[in-house]
């Protein structure tokens, strides 16, 4: 009994160490754009995490400018934080701002997307698995036929990890001849209306020819299946990723085949916790779940890749148990859709 006292003692005293600790940090976020809803969640997340450690948040809206991000940050070190978490809008531009930070001494999380430094903590999923899941969805549902490939941001690493991992499960029917890709683009700043838009000029000029579609986001599958839908050709194989509410609508509905869910709580609760244990002094090799990660480009760095889950019609219960979306919202207009739509 003494024993479980002390111990128990011993425990509360460490809880309350740890908060009093974080009480004096600051974490400043810098996001790249809130055009996209998955963001409000990383951020409700990372808020959360942040307050139940004691520490405090504050943070900026690049609004998609790389420039505005630049002076975002500079405001953010000017306001006094302990550690900088970074959604980069352009992964090239924002090596000043990471220059910035390291001569203050302030650590910094690459959330999300790459920073290609050194000094950058890499939090992300595992992008290149998210881009086969994609894949995979999309090649079982038309194991042959043509098909377009609707890329992300070319300012941003992550659509190039994702386009990496898609060619990895196309290439064999590539190579047998089974599927033909007649179409690809980048996706300027993820817009949906950049995806809509590129997506009807490549149905214009293949006459329609186009059965499936492998699209790198929700956004962008968004304006995959608007431009679809227009020509009549909703339904036809579409893939995406984030588990956005009116993605995984359209999953239930059957105009979109799978959205790899990326549990955006759990990214934006390790950042947090990432960022306080950087702030009080903790080596970047020294967080838990870190590994050494080379870039493509073979810069060495410290990371942490979380696991991606791919939803699809078949399993569209995962993520209403997981309280990511309520059961009205995910079934919103079906009328013959799988379970758990079917009540």
């Amino acid at each position: 009994m003494r024993f479980l006292q002390r111990f128990a003692a011993t425990l509360i005293a460490v809880m309350f160490a740890t908060t009093a600790f974080a009480q004096g940090i600051t974490v400043g976020v810098s996001w790249s754009n809130f055009q996209e809803e998955r963001w409000a969640t990383d951020e409700a997340a990372i808020v959360a995490a942040l307050e139940e450690a004691g520490a405090t948040y504050i943070s900026a809206d690049a609004q998609s400018s790389s420039a505005k991000q630049l002076s975002d940050i500079e405001s953010l070190i000017a306001q006094g934080v302990d550690a900088l978490i970074i959604l980069a809008q352009d992964a090239q531009a924002i090596g000043p701002a990471v220059q910035a930070a390291a001569d203050e001494g302030i650590p910094v999380i690459a959330y999300d997307r790459l920073i290609e430094d050194p000094r950058a903590f890499y939090l992300t999923f595992d992008n290149v698995e998210v881009g086969r899941m994609q894949a995979r969805a999309v090649l079982e549902a038309a194991p042959t036929g043509r098909y377009v490939m609707i890329k992300g941001s070319p300012t941003d690493p992550n659509a190039d990890f994702l386009r990496g991992g898609q060619q990895e499960v196309l290439q064999e029917a590539i190579d047998a001849g089974e599927i033909e890709i007649v179409g690809e683009s980048y996706t300027d700043g993820w817009l949906p209306a950049n995806a809509q838009r590129n997506m009807e000029q490549i149905l214009t000029a293949t006459d329609n020819g186009v059965d499936a579609v492998v699209a790198s986001n929700d956004g962008t599958a968004g304006g995959v299946v608007a431009a679809l839908t227009a020509q009549g050709m909703d339904g036809i194989p579409v893939s995406c990723q984030d588990g956005d509410h009116a993605a995984l609508n359209r999953v239930a509905l059957g105009t979109q085949t799978v959205s790899v869910w990326k549990d955006a709580r759990d990214l934006g609760r390790n950042a947090a916790e990432i960022a306080v244990a950087l702030a009080g002094g903790t080596a970047m090799e020294d967080i838990e779940g870190a590994q050494e990660w080379t870039s493509p480009s073979g810069t060495t760095m410290n990371a942490m890749f979380l696991a991606p889950v791919p939803i699809t019609r078949d399993n569209l219960a995962v993520v209403v148990d997981a309280g990511w979306i309520e059961l009205e919202a995910l079934c919103q207009g079906v009328t013959d859709g799988p379970a758990p739509c079917d009540m």
